[in-house]
């Protein structure tokens, strides 16, 4: 028995990349641990581990290890519970920040402003210090207690540690400019018998710890914001619904709805769990599921789905999947595992932020020093400004929000459009695709037989159909429920066949009203001594199509044939045509002989074909066209199709199609229709330029930012950047990230 085993759990502390990666690297070096995702924005990890080795308790240890909070989840809850967890915690986390922040801010501004409001004898001592200085920096001293607690703890841990992080920065920042001060406050006279002017900078470390603290409430409130489409889908499912137990209806909570249960459904109102028409008809709107506007017909025997709108019509529906086996309940814990993955994309950011805290610490050090070299003690105030200012302006918090912010809003994004990606790799993978491989069963057509030609003698097409359905009525062949169907479609009235009677492989007999029905192949015909003459040049142009031929005969003369077919999706030559626009090559594979195959390709708009195919040959295919140099992307729905979906650089599944396929794909398509498959690499590529937009403003912003700090401009214009400013700066750079990110929410497939 295996003991290979994930858990997702809680991690709470972390603020920037530099912190993520310390987590990250403490999981993947602890025996046991395959494979460990750590993600800032969900403020979640994800461990693949030999339970054999290491204990999930050991795992929390090893977080709690590197300084960062983190506990086992909770067991037995659902996912709508874990999901009403995170938005509660995130909740706190902004009230408790803005809070914070509010205080901060209003000490601050009272820093800057209280001393101007003195009189300038009060400031003008040189030896002792101004009252006002000592109750700054009680003030000071009280807000980074309070306020600032968790920079220092943090940073004390990572220290501990052998590491650095944002907290680390903010913390030696704020200390330096504090213990600055507080020399001027206790001891002023050290600064003015070197000939240096006392000053102090209270405000400055008041007002960075509030901006700091600002910036993490404002990027907590939009992060909150990435989630919407996760609280949607868990908002849309029903607290209760009634049900018929021994005969009688009640309204029960929906923990309470077992399997099999009879569900009532009536207008206007959601149906509260998947489940199949048992009686009643209606149209339901399932554009939460599957985009599409157009209400869908309902009758006994389809399947509906939990948290849709009921339209006019009543039902009666046997639940067949409740709680966390439910449509919704798999979406969102789809979307929850996609979120929590990392892209490869983030590989980049985390490389640059595993050494970004020391450089920066690094040029910090060296830009005080070289003020004080070049300036002399005249240009301390300055030295710790330029210092102060590098420290905190390149907090690394843009960088690890630059991605996994992204992935976050693009799977939302997705799930609204009926496209549900397993993770930030298979969404920057599917932007990489050049060639789209598609099976053509239930894939380019829809699955089941259908008639598509009915070819009458003497041209009563509507008496054809009625005789040849009542005959078939009773048949369960997959041809016969396609001639059914048709009939009950157009309205053609069919009486009850007697004398009912199957010749497995060669057609059926029966008599309906006075006349006895021949159904089935032309040589069963043939033999009953019917011939099919009048219509076998047309029955062969139509075979050639891939069609199969029904004849039909009554009374011993030939009625007619009947043309059956798996026909093209309607959405499926639109949907080809957006995938060659967006640049892709399309290729239909199939085990149908080519003439067939040929005949749906052309219908398609596709070229590129391989048919007569085994479920092998289309791994083979695959593979053929990857070791060429293409990325390739597999879209299919059966189980035949799982190993090549496996196999395909993207594997997309037809929701519609086996679970075995879905669980093979990477992307699962809510609704069987290709345009979804375009709508999925479009939403790809513009989550990769956002990100790459992300990851730009991030790198730029300190490439930028750090000079300026350092005093890049002061020998020429004088000009030197306020700690104060740097940290505003600081902290619009992540928010900036975060909104360009959730931009991704307006897009629209073209």
């Amino acid at each position: 028995m295996s003991s290979e085993q994930t858990i997702d759990f809680p991690v709470s502390g972390m603020t920037c990349a530099a912190c993520q990666a310390r987590v990250q690297r403490a999981l993947v070096k602890a025996p046991g641990v395959e494979q460990a995702s750590v993600n800032l924005v969900t403020r979640n990890a994800h461990v693949a581990f030999d339970a054999s080795v290491i204990t999930p308790e050991a795992l929390i240890e090893t977080v709690r290890a590197t300084g960062y909070g983190a506990e086992l989840p909770a067991q037995a809850q659902t996912v709508a519970e874990e999901q009403a967890a995170t938005d509660a915690a995130g909740a706190d986390e902004f009230n408790a920040l803005r809070q914070k922040a509010v205080v901060a801010f209003t000490i601050g501004l009272a820093a800057m402003f209280g001393p101007m409001l003195l009189p300038k004898s009060a400031m003008m001592a040189t030896d002792t210090a101004p009252l006002v200085w000592w109750v700054l920096l009680v003030a000071t001293a009280g807000v980074m207690f309070w306020a600032g607690r968790e920079f220092y703890s943090h940073a004390w841990a990572a220290l501990r540690h052998g590491s650095a992080d944002m907290n680390t920065l903010v913390s030696v920042g704020t200390l330096a400019a504090f213990l600055f001060s507080a020399t001027a406050t206790i001891d002023p006279g050290l600064f003015s018998r070197r000939g240096v002017v006392p000053q102090v900078y209270y405000e400055a470390v008041v007002l960075i710890i509030a901006v700091v603290l600002a910036g993490r409430a404002l990027e907590a409130r939009a992060v909150h914001q990435t989630s919407n489409a996760l609280r949607r889908l868990i908002g849309l499912q029903p607290k209760a619904a009634r049900i018929e137990r021994d005969g009688v209806e009640v309204d029960v909570p929906m923990e309470q709805v077992r399997h099999g249960d009879v569900v009532i459904v009536r207008p206007g109102e959601r149906v509260p769990v998947d489940g199949t028409v048992v009686a009643g008809t209606s149209a339901i709107d399932e554009s939460m599921l599957t985009g599409e506007s157009m209400p869908v017909s309902k009758a006994t025997g389809d399947r509906v789905f939990g948290g849709t709108v009921n339209g006019t019509g009543a039902f009666r529906a046997s639940a067949t999947t409740v709680g966390d086996d439910s449509a919704i309940a798999r979406i969102v814990r789809l979307m929850r595992e996609a979120q929590a993955t990392r892209a490869p994309i983030q590989r980049l950011a985390d490389r640059v932020s595993g050494v970004f805290v020391p450089v920066v610490m690094a040029i910090a050090l060296a830009t005080f020093a070289t003020w004080l070299i070049v300036g002399g003690t005249g240009m301390l105030v300055q030295a710790t400004t330029a210092a102060v200012s590098v420290l905190i302006i390149a907090c690394p918090c843009a960088m690890g929000l630059a991605v996994p912010t992204a992935v976050m809003v693009a799977t939302g994004k997705g799930a609204e459009l009926g496209v549900l990606i397993k993770g930030g790799a298979a969404l920057e993978r599917a932007g990489q695709v050049d060639t789209v491989v598609i099976d053509k069963t239930g894939t380019l057509t829809e699955g089941r037989p259908a008639v598509t030609d009915v070819l009458a003698v003497d041209g009563d097409t509507k008496t054809l159909m009625a005789l040849a359905a009542a005959a078939e009525r009773p048949s369960e062949h997959p041809l016969a429920a396609a001639i059914v169907r048709h009939a009950a479609d157009n309205a053609v009235p069919t009486e009850v066949a007697a004398d009912f009677t199957s010749h497995t492989g060669q057609g059926v007999r029966a008599r309906v009203g006075s006349r006895h029905v021949i159904v089935g192949g032309p040589r069963w015909l043939e033999a009953a001594g019917i011939s099919v003459a009048p219509l076998t040049e047309r029955a062969s142009q139509l075979s050639s199509q891939g069609k199969t031929i029904v004849f039909v005969a009554a009374d011993g003369q030939l009625l007619g044939a009947i043309a059956i077919a798996d026909r093209i999706r309607p959405t499926t030559r639109d949907a080809i045509a957006r995938l060659k626009r967006l640049g892709l090559s399309v290729v239909m594979l199939t085990g149908d002989a080519r003439a067939a195959a040929g005949h749906i390709a052309a219908e398609a708009g596709i070229q590129d074909i391989a048919a007569e195919l085994l479920p092998g040959d289309k791994t083979a295919e695959i593979a053929r066209r990857q070791k060429e140099g293409h990325v390739v992307a597999m879209v299919g729905d059966g189980i035949n199709d799982a190993p090549a979906l496996a196999l395909a650089d993207v594997g997309i599944a037809m929701g519609s199609g086996t679970d075995i396929a879905i669980d093979a794909g990477d992307v699962t398509l809510v609704r069987s229709d290709l345009n979804s498959v375009a709508d999925a690499i479009a939403l790809s590529r513009r989550t990769m330029r956002t990100t790459r937009e992300n990851l730009f403003w991030a790198f730029i912003y300190n490439v930028i930012g750090i000079p300026l700090a350092a005093g890049a401009l002061y020998p020429k214009y004088g000009w030197l950047l306020n700690p104060i400013v740097a940290s505003a700066a600081m902290a619009m750079s992540s928010v900036s990230v975060v909104m360009n990110s959730l931009r991704l929410k307006r897009w629209r497939p073209r």
